[in-house]
Formats: structure tokens, C-alpha cells, sequence
């Protein structure tokens, strides 16, 4: 005999507070573009996006430092234009990804997620809005 209650489809919530990627910039007031580390060595820390160009890559000379071996030392590069935003890969050996989408150049949007190495980055280009969900 079968157990019609171990048949039925049960729904958990995740706590708010136990989100497995943070909402880092729920309280921030954003003036610039930012991109900010979810994931990876430097987890937390954001970057403004401030000059026309910037650049990402293991070495400390770049705008955006991510010190990390699976990063390539001058990486990718951010360029903001007055028709938008996009990154471009700098021919790195393990490639630059835009929302799961491994690309050689890329717009960037409000939400947009950037995989370099093992580095897993959020552009925002304004406040994040909360979305009740009624819940």
C-alpha cells in the first residue's frame, strides 16, 4: 500500500537570510555602473565603472584586480559608450561568459552576470528595486 501523503509534492522555502547568492547592493544608492563580486576569492567586494574603459585581470594594474590564476593578467575590458555598455574578452585563455554565454564581446545590462575564472560578477547599472512576491 502506497502512502498517498509520501506521494504528494512538498514545497520548502530558503530563509531570506540563507540566499545562496547575497543581495549585496539591496542598500546601496548607485550614481554609477557598478560590478560586484557574488562569487569567488573577493566575494563582496564593487567595483565602480567610472571611465570610459575599464580594465579586469590578474594583474594589479587594472581598474578591476582579481587575483586569481584562472584569470588571465589583462583579461577583459568594460566599455561604456553613450549607447550602452558591453565587455570585451582580451583573448584570455579561459574566456569571458555573459549570462551563461561564453562571448569575445557582449552587451551588459542592469543584472547582467560576468563569469571570469572562478569569478562570478553582477553589473548594475542602477539601484536594485525589491520585488514582493506576496510571500
Amino acid at each position: 500500500m502506497v502512502d498517498s501523503a509520501s506521494d504528494s509534492t512538498r514545497v520548502f522555502r530558503i530563509p531570506t537570510d540563507d540566499a545562496t547568492a547575497p543581495d549585496l547592493m539591496k542598500s546601496a544608492r548607485i550614481t554609477d555602473p557598478v560590478i560586484s563580486i557574488i562569487k569567488g576569492p573577493q566575494t563582496g567586494n564593487t567595483f565602480e565603472i567610472i571611465d570610459p574603459e575599464t580594465s579586469i585581470g590578474r594583474d594589479p594594474a587594472n581598474a578591476i584586480f582579481l587575483n586569481d590564476m584562472t584569470v588571465s593578467r589583462t583579461h577583459a575590458k568594460i566599455v561604456r559608450t553613450p549607447f550602452g555598455t558591453t565587455i570585451e574578452d582580451l583573448g584570455s585563455l579561459n574566456g569571458t561568459w555573459v549570462d551563461g554565454a561564453i562571448v569575445t564581446a557582449a552587451p551588459l545590462h542592469d543584472g547582467s552576470t560576468v563569469q571570469i575564472g572562478t569569478f562570478t560578477l553582477v553589473y548594475h547599472e542602477r539601484t536594485p528595486e525589491r520585488i514582493e512576491t506576496g510571500e
